[in-house]
């Protein structure tokens, strides 16, 4: 009798056990999916931070302030949105500290402007999509813009090794360039006849 009693006990002693060992493998199970999400979220975050870093790193070496001076046969706006002397929030995020500054506007030019990609004369690494060369600052430009995928020669001088650099056309769009001074959002910096934003990168006050 006593036999049979000790069998019962250690019959259910061991289902015991089986239960717990599979309640916890559905614990490890549900913790580390949490973890799997955690770490996708983390790494998307970083993803993002990492091509913000990178659009800067890629206006490391602008010149933010210009001479002012403009290429030949560069056409004033006749009616821009914003007028020179005016005031206006600048959206664009093409260098730190330019996204939310208030602008002067210096110049307002009706043009064709581009986003390109090239190599830097320097032999730094490649650019890709700079925003904004303007038709007249690419060689032998006519009168007809050049079209997506279009290879050019910049002489715009916005950065070290742009001018003289063989480049690819990725964007082309008509539109009002203005030349603007602003003050940067991130270390107080004063920047002057700062080339280009384009109309749809400003908004009035």
């Amino acid at each position: 009798m006593n036999w049979k009693i000790f069998m019962i006990g250690m019959i259910s002693l061991i289902a015991v056990i089986t239960l717990s060992a599979c309640g916890g493998t559905s614990d490890d199970e549900e913790n580390q999916a949490d973890t799997g999400n955690e770490e996708t979220e983390m790494d998307i975050e970083m993803e993002d931070k990492g091509e913000k870093e990178e659009d800067a790193d890629s206006h490391a070496h602008m010149d933010h302030s210009g001479s002012g001076d403009v290429p030949e046969g560069l056409e004033e706006a006749e009616n821009p949105t914003f007028e020179v002397g005016s005031q206006a929030t600048i959206q664009a995020d093409h260098m730190a500290g330019m996204e939310g500054a208030e602008a002067e506007i210096v110049g307002a030019y009706d043009t064709t402007v581009y986003t390109v990609s090239y190599t830097p004369t320097t032999g730094e690494e490649p650019v890709e999509n700079h925003k904004w060369v303007i038709h007249e600052e690419i060689a032998e430009a006519g009168s007809e813009p050049f079209v997506l995928g279009e290879e050019v020669i910049l002489e715009a001088d916005h950065m070290e090794g742009m001018e003289g650099a063989t480049a690819t056309i990725d964007s082309v769009e008509e539109t009002t360039v203005y030349m603007v001074d602003f003050v940067t959002t991130t270390d107080g910096e004063e920047v002057r006849n700062h080339k280009w934003v384009t109309e749809s990168e400003l908004s009035g006050e």
